[in-house]
This record gives structure tokens, sequence and C-alpha cells, in this order.
């Protein structure tokens, strides 16, 4: 992997329209699935700056090359991502990837296969087509080993919650276009961890974090600072982390936003034209009645 890494660091390293979620992490408490984290107790976290924030917002290549790093060696030891197949790490609009480095990224993975011509299953090499494989084979493996709590899926996570904004708030988000309340909750999420205030009791075998409705989590934090190491000089923090595999989840939660956003403007510009044209035909059409 350091091989793999050093070779992406030279390569050129931005906000859907659609937000919402908790960090993948963050559902490791298992069970407790908020509408938002407000109505639990949860704080409000703090709004970001995202690259592919707003109608014109990209996926920033070298973030998203970063995010998939933290994820690879980090997130992917508890959390699947059943609809990311190893040959979109290479597709346009996502981290760019050349597809031989995909191919390597692939070949470091194994997947059941089969039946072979005896009708036994069996396993090889992962290629481009197959899809991302879950650390666990099943759901009861997973909580055996995550004490009771199911690690979720990664690939919608990035939109799958929210939280509340409130009056006037929402109204405002509606014309300025904002929907990124997911990854600002999977960001503040991440770096929510804290010592729990004085008097207040965590559970056993749960950690107090400031963001996560309830504040109490199952999951440890699940990373510190220096832990992934950066081959193009960005700061190794947990802020910094947490930011890149943040874009990464969204990215997985939407690949095509670049092209969605684009094909949105265009559509755009041909109705403001298009009802130029139609005022115009309407006025030559009905000009002799006016005139009479």
């Amino acid at each position: 992997m350091n091989k793999l890494m050093s070779s992406l660091s030279t390569l050129p390293l931005r906000r859907g329209l659609i937000g919402g979620a908790l960090a993948g992490a963050l559902l490791l408490a298992g069970g407790l699935a908020p509408a938002t984290a407000q109505e639990h107790g949860g704080t409000k976290p703090h709004r970001e700056h995202w690259s592919f924030a707003g109608p014109f917002g990209k996926f920033d290549q070298a973030q998203l090359q970063r995010g998939f790093q933290v994820f690879k060696e980090v997130c992917s030891s508890c959390h699947s991502a059943h609809l990311l197949a190893f040959r979109n790490l290479a597709q346009p609009g996502g981290p760019h990837f050349s597809e031989e480095q995909a191919k390597v990224v692939a070949e470091e993975y194994k997947v059941q296969d089969g039946p072979n011509d005896a009708g036994d299953m069996f396993e090889r090499p992962a290629r481009l087509s197959d899809r991302w494989p879950s650390p666990f084979p099943n759901e009861q493996a997973a909580r055996a080993s995550n004490g009771g709590a199911f690690p979720p899926d990664f690939s919608t996570l990035a939109k799958a919650r929210t939280y509340e904004v409130g009056f006037p708030g929402f109204l405002i988000d509606i014309f300025t276009q904002y929907q990124e309340q997911g990854p600002d909750y999977i960001h503040a999420l991440l770096n929510g961890y804290v010592d729990p205030p004085e008097g207040v009791q965590v559970p056993e075998g749960g950690h107090y974090n400031t963001y996560f409705p309830g504040h109490f989590i199952k999951m440890p934090p699940p990373i510190s600072a220096d832990q992934v190491t950066y081959t193009d000089g960005t700061p190794q923090t947990v802020d910094q982390y947490s930011r890149d595999v943040t874009a990464f989840m969204m990215w997985v939660a939407e690949p095509h936003l670049e092209a969605r956003k684009r094909l949105g403007f265009q559509v755009m510009i041909f109705l403001i034209v298009f009802a130029g044209l139609l005022y115009f035909t309407k006025k030559k059409v009905w000009k002799a009645v006016h005139d009479h």
C-alpha cells in the first residue's frame, strides 16, 4: 500500500445538492437511528466549507485520494462499501486513479467466486468489476466482533441522515442550495470525542461524543493524529483525516455529482432560452390581435 500511495501522490490530487448523514463510524452504536441529532441531545454541528458544495461544486481529487487512504487503512476494517466497485476508483469525477492503480488495489483483496467445475466455491484476487469486500462474512460475525453493534455500510451514509436547521435557517438553505448537513455531521462526529462532563456516567463499553445523539456511542475514537501517513505534505491530524474521509464518503454516495450539476446547469440555461423564445413567439402570434 505504501508503494501504491507513493505513486498516487504524483497525481493531481470539491457539494452534492442532496446531503444528509451520519458518519460511517457513528452507527456502530447500533440500534439508535434518530431522525436528527438534536432530538436526542446531540450538539448541532458547525458548518464546514466543502469543495463539492453549491451548484458549481466539484470534488477535490487530492482529497478523495487521501480520504480513500483513510477508508482503506482504518475504516474498512469494520465497514463495508457494497456499492463501491474497484473500477469506480478510476472513473471521471472521482479519485482519478489510473486503471493500473485501481487494479493494484483490487488485487490486494480476495473475493469468493464459483462454483468451479467440481461444484466448489473458491477464492481469487479481486478484479476491477468486483465490489469492495465486506470485512465480515455476515452480520452476525460483524456484531460478534463489535460488541453487538453492526457497523453500517459506507455506500450511502453521507446522505442517510441530517440535523435540524430550524426556522428560518431551512428557508435560507433553499435559496443558497446548502444541503451538506450530512458531511458536516460526519466531520463533527469524528472530531467530537471528548471527556464527559463532570457527573456524567458513561455506560460500560461506551464513549462520550459531543455530536452523537444521546452522546454515548459504542465505537471508540476511530482515528488519531499521525495514524495515516500522507505523502503529499497534508497535515496528519484528526480534523484533516475526518475531513478527507468525509469527502470520500460523499463521493461514494454520489459518484456522478459533478456530471449531475453540469447537466442541471445546462438544463437551466436551456429553460431560460426556451422561456424567452416562447415569450417572443407569443408576442408575434398575438400582435395582430393587440393592434386591433
